[in-house]
């Protein structure tokens, strides 16, 4: 696999790996308490969703971040 392709992939999943930690703490920490019902299908796909939200949005950045501090 070319270096630059592997390069943007584990940084890609690294990103990802650590907004799905962070949505998950959130969720669980903020959202969840305040909520009465916490096992319908409802909740449960907007948790899935937030959390897809944080870790998309954290692997991008942390893409845009390497790149921008990687020397080479």
């Amino acid at each position: 696999m070319p270096r630059m392709i592997r390069f943007i992939l584990t940084r890609l999943a690294t990103g990802f790996a650590i907004g799905c930690a962070v949505g998950f703490v959130v969720w669980h920490n903020g959202i969840l308490s305040s909520t009465s019902t916490a096992g319908n299908l409802e909740n449960y796909l907007a948790q899935v969703l937030f959390i897809y939200l944080f870790a998309s949005t954290m692997s991008m950045g942390y893409l845009a971040t390497a790149l921008l501090l990687e020397e080479e």
